[in-house]
């Protein structure tokens, strides 16, 4: 099964992933870097969209159908493997040298919520999907990569609600917070809006990728420094 799908709508490179609920797994994380890789090497994009083919779901997350069974039969360096796998798929994003545009189609839960945190924009649809973090009903700590980021992202007033409630929130409350661009009313109208906003993207790779490297170094050594040890040990679950 093809886990994504790389097109080009003028300078805009879009990804698309393709599976019902977009899980995060191992073959997710390999294939989102190798899409990554492949939009990279094309010197005609400028800025870069991130969808999905699910008219239900964005991304729902970790996998917790692979990774609970894994932690269970110890199969502890597949597990942390994965996770240091992640971490460079946040770590690209965060990175790119081209603004990264999440256009929040469906669901965002979870690692799924915090993969569209590592994205430079976001736009959601308001008709169809909810955003929230459930990993305090999972027994799932953040890491503090992954704090780092989703800070950049969300006032901490909001984050701090959402974190230990677990609430879902949906695409209104998010533009209010100015987590996202804008909620948009429907699919079409969200792909049309998110494609439009980055196709006015027409500047050079370095200042952007040299922006991204000075702004979010704090982010970066974050995840290199603190997240290790928590994975070495995989301690993901309380």
């Amino acid at each position: 099964m093809t886990l994504m799908n790389v097109s080009t709508q003028g300078s805009v490179a879009i990804l698309t992933m393709t599976t019902a609920e977009n899980r995060h797994n191992p073959a997710f994380a390999e294939a989102f870097l190798t899409s990554l890789d492949e939009i990279e090497s094309n010197p005609e994009h400028k800025a870069l969209v991130i969808t999905s083919s699910s008219e239900k779901s964005w991304s729902l997350g970790i996998d917790t159908d692979w990774l609970m069974p894994a932690l269970k039969t110890q199969k502890f360096a597949e597990v942390s493997g994965f996770m240091y796998s992640m971490d460079a798929v946040f770590k690209r994003l965060l990175l790119f040298p081209m603004p990264v545009i999440a256009a929040i189609n469906g669901h965002a839960f979870g690692n799924g919520a915090i993969l569209s945190c590592a994205c430079d924009f976001r736009f959601m649809q308001s008709d169809r999907g909810f955003f929230c973090f459930p990993e305090v009903d999972l027994s799932i700590p953040f890491l503090p990569g992954m704090l780092a980021f989703i800070k950049k992202a969300i006032p901490d007033y909001r984050f701090n609600e959402m974190m230990l409630t677990g609430r879902r929130v949906t695409a209104g409350e998010l533009a209010t917070d100015h987590v996202i661009e804008q909620a948009c009313p429907d699919n079409e109208t969200l792909f049309n809006t998110a494609l439009e906003f980055a196709s006015q993207f027409d500047k050079k790779r370095a200042i952007f990728a040299e922006h991204k490297k000075r702004l979010h170094k704090h982010i970066i050594d974050t995840i290199d420094i603190e997240n290790k040890p928590i994975i070495d040990a995989v301690q993901l679950v309380v």
